[in-house]
């Protein structure tokens, strides 16, 4: 039971949450003004905080859970653990900061965050899931970076497509065509899953001592989380027709 829930948390991750990640890496292609790029960030802006908790869930279920695996993951990749969290930082700060002053180069500095900020969470992750899944390091571990990357940036593409209008849709489709839209999606969220599983089987998934206490536990707030982000979900379910908050 114990495997199921991590998997659970972090195959939601990469669904969720890479779409987010896949819109902050494309921002410059999809958003060729100042007015542009925050009617892009308003498609994600409705959904990355309850997708980043799904992050924080898969932490919370390694360190519960998974005590040596977690060991294991943060001590082997301590510095790309280090530049993940930068990123993220990055990324967010990018987010919230945009819009709070006025004035072109406010804007044009915070948007280059967002960008370099979601380029960081994709490589590493491409760093991080290559070295669980092929063991590898150094200058050969930027291949499978890259095509963990190009993965993110094209759900990113496929999420925007079903949120956006117009000029900003026909750019983000370019990979679907202009149809098919919901299947692009579900085939890029199939990838994204197809590689977290793999990098699971790679992983030394002895649960510790604790599952009895905490499993219950856990299985009472699933539901919870899946609740909440169906009506997130249902709320803001139809397409983006002007900026957000952000």
């Amino acid at each position: 039971m114990e495997i199921f829930i991590l998997a659970f948390f972090a195959l939601g991750y990469l669904v969720l949450g890479g779409a987010d990640i896949g819109v902050g890496m494309t921002l410059p292609y999809l958003g060729r003004s100042a007015g542009e790029r925050r009617e892009v960030i308003a498609a994600i802006a409705p959904f990355f905080l309850g997708n980043e908790v799904w992050l924080v869930a898969t932490g919370g279920v390694l360190a519960g859970l998974f005590p040596e695996l977690e060991g294991e993951l943060l001590g082997g990749n301590y510095s790309l653990v280090v530049t993940l969290l930068l990123a993220w930082v990055v990324r967010d700060m990018g987010l919230w900061c945009r819009s709070r002053v006025p004035g072109a180069r406010w804007q044009a500095f915070w948007d280059g965050t967002i960008v370099a900020g979601s380029w960081g969470l994709a490589l590493g992750w491409g760093l991080l899931l290559g070295h669980v899944l092929l063991g590898l390091s150094g200058p050969f571990a930027v291949l499978p970076a890259l095509v963990v990357a190009a993965l993110f940036g094209t759900h990113g593409l496929a999420f925007a497509t079903l949120r956006l209008r117009g000029t900003l849709r026909e750019r983000a489709a370019v990979l679907s065509g202009g149809a098919g839209e919901a299947r692009t999606y579900a085939l890029t969220s199939a990838a994204l899953v197809a590689v977290g599983l793999l990098a699971g089987l790679g992983l030394p998934l002895a649960a510790g001592t604790s599952g009895a206490l905490l499993v219950p536990v856990i299985l009472v707030l699933i539901p919870l989380l899946v609740t909440s982000q169906a009506w997130v979900w249902w709320t803001f379910r139809h397409r983006v027709s002007g900026p957000s908050y952000l």
